[in-house]
């Protein structure tokens, strides 16, 4: 086929056929005009425009009588279409609230001690939260928990089991005595293959940091699925049996592996019956997801080990 110009631009009109915002402009109907009979040029008079237009716009533009055309009126602009003088003030949520007022140590002396701020518990969700306690130097308390989630929840604590334990610590001791603490690592699908090598480091690092800031504080290392392998690699990173009180397991698929260093009444597994991850499951009823109904029992646990009952 030869291409013509008429049939270059035929076909760039068609390339160029996206789905386009329909739209309807509003009817209107154009005011009728009488022309002036008495003719009218610019005229020579001192008046200017004014005596020029004469009979058509009247007497300069003015209040003359003359006999041209009157401008149509459109009364007032509808409501929907005059601009707005309101200015509305945009708030910035994060300004709104009040800081947490600063207080000293609420619990477990040590280096961060004075003008501290509470951790006010996590920002916990349905699909995952995260608690950073030690990252963000909250005040020393006497209970540190580093919590590594499972894999692919969202967060650095996720939903299924730490959250549970969270809050029923914070209700048994309160609030100021708790800190927790979530591992920020991937936990995605291939961290399953390196056995918690992906989060080891990262908990090692984070449990080693809350001794330094906070020496008198009893830390407790725990996780859930992923995060317990992440819990059995931090022991090969450099954390030993004297840094912590304990540790808390939930589906943890090395359940059958020790931990090393720790004692078997320093480690408390959760294994669900019908918990195929976790292989031998002996305690409680339910599943892998199932984690969230203990705890109460998990916290129980945790108080004793840290020797807070």
């Amino acid at each position: 086929m030869k291409y013509t110009p008429a049939s270059v631009l035929l076909l760039a009109g068609l390339s160029d056929a996206r789905p386009r915002p329909q739209f309807s402009l509003p009817s209107f109907s154009m005011p009728s005009l009488s022309l002036p009979t008495g003719g009218f040029g610019l005229g020579s008079s001192s008046s200017g425009l004014g005596s020029g237009l004469g009979s058509g716009l009247g007497s300069g533009l003015g209040g003359g009588s003359g006999s041209g055309f009157s401008l149509p009126s459109f009364g007032n602009a509808p409501a929907a279409t005059r601009a707005s003088t309101t200015v509305q003030a945009t708030v910035d949520p994060t300004s709104a609230a009040a800081a947490p007022t600063s207080t000293g140590s609420s619990g477990g002396a040590g280096t961060i001690g004075s003008n501290c701020t509470p951790q006010s518990g996590g920002s916990g969700s349905l699909l995952g939260g995260s608690e950073n306690g030690v990252t963000d130097n909250n005040c020393c308390t006497d209970l540190t928990v580093i919590f590594a989630r499972g894999t692919s929840e969202t967060g650095n604590v996720g939903s299924v089991a730490g959250p549970s334990m969270f809050e029923s610590l914070r209700s048994k001791l309160g609030e100021d005595k708790v800190t927790v603490q979530g591992v920020d690592y991937p936990a995605d699908a291939a961290g399953n293959a390196n056995l918690g090598a992906s989060g080891g480091p990262e908990m090692a690092q984070l449990v080693q940091r809350a001794k330094s800031q906070c020496p008198n504080s009893k830390i407790i290392v725990s996780g859930y699925s992923q995060g317990a392998m992440v819990v059995h690699n931090a022991f090969s990173q450099g954390v030993s049996a004297s840094d912590v009180a304990g540790a808390v397991m939930f589906g943890d698929p090395l359940k059958t592996q020790s931990i090393d260093g720790l004692g078997a009444d320093q480690v408390k597994e959760f294994c669900a019956t019908a918990d195929s991850i976790c292989g031998t499951g002996d305690n409680p009823q339910g599943s892998h997801l199932s984690y969230g109904s203990v705890g109460e029992e998990a916290a129980d646990w945790v108080i004793k080990a840290a020797g807070l009952s």
